[in-house]
């Protein structure tokens, strides 16, 4: 049994960071964007420009970089764990994504969405009472 503790370990830290770093990477891109304006792709020879003004926020840059984070996260913990306990459980990230538009970039959520969101984090929960399945590849038949 003190085999898998490691395994168990690092599938809920990496489910740890999937939740905050996609949900701050999307916010942070939404918040860049609303700060570099409306972006005009038309004439085409004006799309060099506004590449230019947009790619030279670095809050763009540190939204890009926490959703790599996310992406290698969301890599490794598919790796060694099922999808079926993955994805319902990086799903409580509704509940950051909500946390964040308030906060960060000042939308108004309304009762309705919170309602889902407590929906959505109450199946997570119940999801999370079944053991995620994080046997190595060797277990599974694999080299």
């Amino acid at each position: 049994m003190s085999t898998h503790q490691p395994l168990h370990l690092k599938t809920f830290a990496l489910l740890t960071v999937i939740v905050v770093a996609g949900p701050l990477g999307n916010v942070l891109l939404g918040k860049g964007m609303k700060a570099a304006g409306r972006v005009h792709p038309w004439p085409p020879s004006a799309l060099l420009q506004e590449g230019m003004r947009v790619f030279s926020s670095g809050t763009i840059w540190v939204g890009i970089a926490s959703l790599i984070t996310f992406f290698i996260a969301y890599m490794l913990v598919l790796s060694w764990a099922d999808y079926s306990y993955v994805q319902p459980a990086s799903s409580i990230s509704y509940a950051v994504v909500a946390l964040l538009s308030y906060s960060v970039l000042g939308e108004k959520v309304s009762p309705l969405m919170w309602a889902g969101v407590a929906i959505i984090c109450l199946g997570v929960f119940v999801v999370g009472r079944t053991g995620p399945n994080t046997r190595r590849s060797t277990e599974r038949g694999q080299p």
